[in-house]
């Protein structure tokens, strides 16, 4: 990691931990070598912490109405973005955000993006959706940069992103548990 992206992975940090701890939650950052996939992020994590927590993909996507949405499910999970964006009553299908709109809107680069990231989106533009096969799960997520894991409970997570604007809406893709 470059020394100017180490001192912004600490701001995000910094200002994620103040958050956890507002709301009583506990915030103990994993390290581990910057990961861009879920093939590299599975490799990192073998005999971790991390190994027993719910793992998430999350994807940025935007339609052609400047409507977006942050879709946050299990990382082995597919969806069909044609299918999700006709039930988001989408203009269009949503497509994956580019890398300058993703940093415009949540701050964040890609392979950092998480939940997380909507602490950033202070104009309230980004919906934030979460597959209901999370529900009850302890969820690691990067804390905005993805030199590090953090955990989060389910409930936790909706707390800190309800506190800051962002209420998720639950979501049941296909190949959700019931």
């Amino acid at each position: 990691m470059t020394p100017a992206l180490e001192v912004e992975a600490a701001a995000a940090e910094a200002a994620l931990t103040e958050a956890f701890l507002l709301l009583g939650l506990p915030f103990a950052p994993i390290r581990h070598p910057p990961v861009h996939t879920v093939d590299e992020a599975r490799q990192v994590r073998a005999n971790t912490p991390l190994a027993d927590a719910v793992h998430t993909k999350n994807l940025f996507l935007p339609d052609k109405k400047e409507r977006m949405w942050l879709l946050t499910l299990r990382e082995d999970q597919e969806v069909n973005l044609r299918a999700l964006g006709a039930r988001l009553g989408s203009s269009g299908n949503p497509s994956f955000g580019s890398a300058d709109r993703l940093r415009a809107w949540l701050g964040v680069t890609p392979g950092s993006v998480t939940p997380l990231a909507v602490i950033n989106d202070v104009r309230g533009g980004v919906k934030l959706l979460l597959d209901r096969s999370l529900v009850g799960a302890r969820l690691a997520v990067h804390p905005n940069h993805n030199a590090a894991t953090v955990i989060v409970s389910y409930d936790g997570l909706v707390r800190l992103v309800a506190g800051w604007g962002h209420p998720p809406e639950l979501i049941a893709l296909e190949g959700s548990a019931p």
